[in-house]
């Protein structure tokens, strides 16, 4: 089997300031913006990524949902502990360095941590918690 990672999924509160985030702060392409009754769904990705890509969704646009499970993962997102993802650069603080210059939510500082990386938290303007990690 070969498989690759193709999409990931992170919900978002407001498609504006995401948008403005992960293009403008964070240098991703956007890849396609779709709205569909008021919605909005994008997709982005590193531009030297074109096989990988995040799809930043409406938290709750799912029918199946309930309003109480709605207000569950809207609060969830509110505290940062329902979407998360992990980032990869060759140097994390320099990466630190340029997003602390911007007006980024910063949760954690570049940290060597006891598993064996070095690694520094942030969240984007939905609550969503991205660690970026140094690789070689």
């Amino acid at each position: 089997m070969d498989l690759t990672i193709y999409q990931a999924f992170l919900p978002h509160t407001d498609p504006q300031a995401s948008l403005a985030f992960y293009r403008d702060t964070l240098g991703f392409e956007v890849r396609n913006e779709v709205e569909y009754g008021g919605q909005h769904w994008i997709t982005i990705g590193p531009p030297d990524q074109p096989e990988t890509s995040i799809v930043l969704h409406p938290p709750a646009a799912d029918p199946g949902i309930t309003e109480e499970e709605r207000r569950t993962i809207l609060e969830m997102m509110a505290k940062g502990t329902y979407g998360g993802i992990n980032l990869a650069t060759k140097d994390v603080d320099a990466a630190f360095e340029q997003l602390q210059a911007g007006d980024v939510d910063i949760v954690q500082e570049p940290t060597d941590q006891p598993w064996g990386v070095r690694d520094c938290a942030l969240r984007d303007p939905a609550g969503n918690l991205i660690r970026i990690f140094q690789v070689d």
